[in-house]
């Protein structure tokens, strides 16, 4: 049956009964219809049954939520969607905007379209608060406002991104009436929460941004409607979340209860950062960036407090669950952890039992001993003979530490364990006992010991360079488990964003952090992917799809892991995400996160068949650590900070360091003039002034807001040493287990037909001299980075070299029609040739002892 079409009137006034607009002449033809069936049905009902009627208990009211809506067009379109028919749309209120040519009046009537006792359609797909189809249990009000947007164009097929909005203010008149109109509403229906009155973006997260940033929510807050927040319980849950974030999980489970429709994955999805980005426009307009950051979680918290305090609990208690498993992680402890066994006779195996090796320091190291049921024994450290004392005697089953000190070597040492004796015959007697992993020395523990190797060649090499206009650099050489060099040279920043040199340059120091650029690769993703395969939660043969189960198609059903972190998967060196001028024109122009994601795992081709060669590309480890936040249902800079830094004491190795606490000044500057190669290049949203503690990195800083496999993590030359030097332990550090040497093994062995590279690491090859120098032996394995850094680990001399520079921080210029950084041609820039100034200095004190 086809339906008379609602006529635009002026808002009814419920008091009076009058409209302040009359039907059109045809209206009224069928308003006298009407009365005349209506009064038919009377006569007809005169002879029926009287209805009694007795008022049930368990009923609600029809209307749970109020909607907010921008109609995006003028008024003359609008009233042609949401009036005529064809339009498809419909809302029960419709309030105008004088700033519009299309509509006639000198002011503002708001106009009912639809009775509030009628569906009108204006949610469409939605849910709230367990609600869905929302056109069924809500009132819709529509204002004029219009965005302009620019609308991304793509082929069929390939994935979209989001639109750019330009959002304006709404008229102040606009409000007034809205207020007017809302309090009025809500009179009439009391089953309208204040955390029911919403916006289209709320209700369907993933396809509307309406009303917008610019809707004043806080104001009609103010006025009596809807929700808002207590500034003051922000400010105590941002407090809390600085300490320890919530996990995705969590915070998608509070989202849920405020009211949104999100599922509880556990990762940072689509969904969740469409469902971020709904929250975020209506609580925090400011600060819309679709990312889950503490202000964020704060209000979303805030807000539960105050209107879901039931609920707030439970939620609360399993942060606390979740903080105190981060807050007590240790991994598994030591390097050794044994138990040693006497009969209940007091006799043992003589060559076959008790017995095990360790690594260690020279003259360091501690033991650990708790006994029970013993009496006396013989611990033997390299065949010496510990004195013991009373240790069996006073507290034996309380741990008890020993210094083994004055009885260990560098690198393989022996324990033994003889003559058990139990204290009360015919039972058990056991000995347990753990040794940690070496940890370094710094080098001020070693100010005292002679002698010193003679650096002196690498002192004035680097100086001369610095002298001569090169930036800075840092440095830390570990032989042997002692930091024998550690030392900073130049600045930290020495140019302004005109390429001058400034008038009181900031001097490089040793607690200088730098942006590592593919150092990222191995002591970030590589480090957090040998930690899952040594867990048993990620295989190296194994397709990528069976983890990410989106990687499908075109020849990604066959890809494993290890093709990725070998560099044989076959994809080209790097997709420009970044601008929409990239080879692939507009197909995968991205600056959102998400968005990148999903052309890594759906779109990107390979440009070579799998293991047809060995092509080094950031694809590859973008994908890997969009692996690892899929397995561990964290994001890959958390996982990284809480289960490998934190429990190694690294508080100056982390992504997006600007927005974790740290300041400018700590970083060595990069780039002068952004990301413009001296005003050369140009895209959406470039940065130009000097980068300083911001990831240089395009395809890391636009695309993936800071945190990517390949680039992102910052650092300092000590903080990697220490990392360097658990990879020389086999896996640990201290009383911290993160993996096995049999890990450690796979992945630095060759992979594929070059001997270069294994798995993520780089490796010490003719072919890789320039990075690794002459003298490295075989074994030696490390990574470099374009802004810079340089790092070398070689277990074969006990030796590790970390070098960071900021060589791009300096001036450009056009050579040959190619554009150099002056840093670039100095000797320093050069890595092979700090290496081999490191080696000849080590190996020369060698060849003297």
């Amino acid at each position: 049956m086809r339906k008379t079409p609602f006529w635009p009137f002026v808002f009814v006034n419920r008091q009076s009964g009058s409209l302040q607009k009359m039907y059109s002449h045809k209206c009224k033809l069928r308003f006298l219809s009407l009365i005349t069936i209506a009064l038919s049905v009377l006569v007809s009902c005169t002879n029926t049954h009287k209805i009694v009627q007795l008022e049930s208990s368990n009923s609600s009211y029809r209307v749970k939520s109020l909607v907010m809506h921008f109609t995006a067009v003028n008024y003359e379109r609008s009233i042609d969607f949401l009036v005529n028919e064809g339009g498809g749309v419909s809302s029960h209120y419709l309030i105008p905007m004088l700033n519009d040519e299309s509509y006639p009046k000198s002011h503002i009537e708001v106009l009912q379209l639809v009775d509030e006792k009628e569906r009108a359609w204006h949610a469409g797909q939605s849910y709230w608060q367990g609600r869905s189809s929302l056109n069924d249990s809500s009132i819709g009000i529509e204002i004029v406002n219009i965005p302009e947007c620019i609308e991304s164009d793509v082929p069929a097929g390939f994935i979209k991104p989001k639109d750019m909005c330009i959002f304006p203010e709404f008229e102040h008149k606009q409000i007034e009436l809205l207020i007017a109109l809302s309090k009025d509403i809500l009179a009439r229906n009391p089953d309208i929460t204040p955390t029911a009155v919403v916006g289209h973006s709320d209700i369907a997260p993933s396809r509307k941004n309406d009303p917008g940033p610019r809707f004043p929510w806080q104001k009609l807050y103010q006025a009596g409607i809807g929700a808002w927040y207590d500034n003051d319980t922000v400010a105590e849950y941002w407090q809390l979340f600085n300490h320890q974030s919530p996990s995705t999980g969590l915070l998608q489970e509070a989202l849920n209860i405020y009211g949104y429709a999100i599922d509880k994955t556990g990762v940072l999805d689509r969904q969740t950062l469409d469902v971020l980005g709904a929250f975020q426009m209506h609580f925090i307009p400011w600060q819309v960036t679709y990312q889950a950051d503490t202000k964020t979680a704060a209000t979303i918290f805030a807000l539960l407090e105050k209107y879901f305090e039931p609920q707030l609990s439970a939620l609360m208690t399993q942060y606390q669950s979740e903080s105190a498993i981060i807050d007590n992680f240790t991994p598994l402890t030591s390097q050794l952890n044994m138990l040693f066994l006497a009969s209940a006779q007091g006799t043992q195996h003589l060559y076959n039992g008790n017995r095990a090796s360790f690594l260690a320091i020279a003259n360091k190291g501690t033991l650990t001993i708790e006994s029970t049921n013993v009496i006396s024994a013989d611990i033997f450290i390299n065949n010496q003979k510990l004195n013991l004392g009373n240790v069996f005697t006073q507290n034996p089953a309380k741990p008890q530490s020993l210094s083994i000190a004055k009885r260990t070597q560098n690198r393989i040492n022996s324990l033994r364990v003889e003559n058990i004796r139990a204290s009360i015959n015919n039972t058990p007697a056991e000995i347990a006992i753990s040794i940690p992993y070496p940890t370094i020395n710094t080098l001020a523990m070693l100010n005292s010991m002679r002698p010193k190797v003679d650096f002196s060649k690498l002192d004035q090499f680097i100086q001369n360079d610095i002298s001569k206009g090169f930036p800075g650099a840092s440095i830390v050489v570990v032989h042997k488990g002692n930091i024998i060099k550690q030392q900073a040279y130049g600045y930290a920043l020495k140019y302004d964003e005109q390429q001058r040199a400034v008038n009181a340059p900031a001097p490089m120091t040793t607690s200088t952090m730098f942006d590592l650029a593919s150092n990222t690769k191995v002591f970030a993703t590589t480090l957090a992917v040998m930690k899952l395969v040594d867990e048993g939660k990620l295989s190296l043969t194994t397709p990528i799809a069976h983890y990410l189960a989106e990687y499908q198609g075109g020849g990604r059903d066959t890809r494993t892991i290890a093709d990725l972190l070998s560099h044989t998967s076959g994809y080209n060196s790097e997709v420009q995400f970044f601008k929409n001028n990239s080879p692939f024109g507009d197909l995968f122009f991205s600056q959102d996160k998400v968005l990148t994601s999903e052309f890594l795992l759906n779109q990107v081709p390979f440009s070579n068949a799998r293991r047809s060669t060995q092509n080094y590309s950031d694809t590859n480890f973008m994908i890997l650590g969009l692996l690892v936040e899929r397995i561990t249902h964290m994001p890959l800079d958390q996982y990284v900070e809480t289960y490998i830094y934190a429990p190694l004491g690294l508080s100056n190795t982390l992504f997006v360091p600007l927005s974790k606490g740290k300041q400018a000044y700590q970083f060595a500057a990069t780039e002068l003039q952004g990301n413009t190669r001296g005003g050369r290049v140009t895209f959406d949203n470039i940065r130009s002034g000097v980068i300083q503690g911001q990831v240089h990195d395009e395809k890391a800083h636009y695309s993936m807001q800071g945190v990517a496999g390949h680039a992102g993590l910052f650092s300092t030359a000590q903080d990697l040493a220490v990392l360097a030097q658990l990879l020389l332990n086999g896996g640990g550090y201290g009383n911290v287990h993160l993996f096995s040497q049999y890990t450690i093994n796979r992945f630095v062995h060759p992979e594929f037909v070059r001997d270069s590279m294994g798995l993520g690491w780089r490796l010490s090859s003719p072919e890789t001299r320039w990075h690794f120098g002459s003298y490295a032996s075989s074994s030696a394995y490390g990574h470099t980075g374009w802004t810079g850094t340089a790092t070398v680990i070689d277990p074969e001399l006990d030796l590790a070299i970390i070098y960071l520079s900021n060589k791009k921080h300096s001036p450009l210029s056009e050579q040959g029609g190619r554009l150099q950084f002056s840093g670039d041609q100095y000797p320093s820039a050069r890595y092979g040739n700090i290496m081999n100034l490191v080696y000849e200095a080590v190996l020369a004190q060698t060849a003297v002892k």
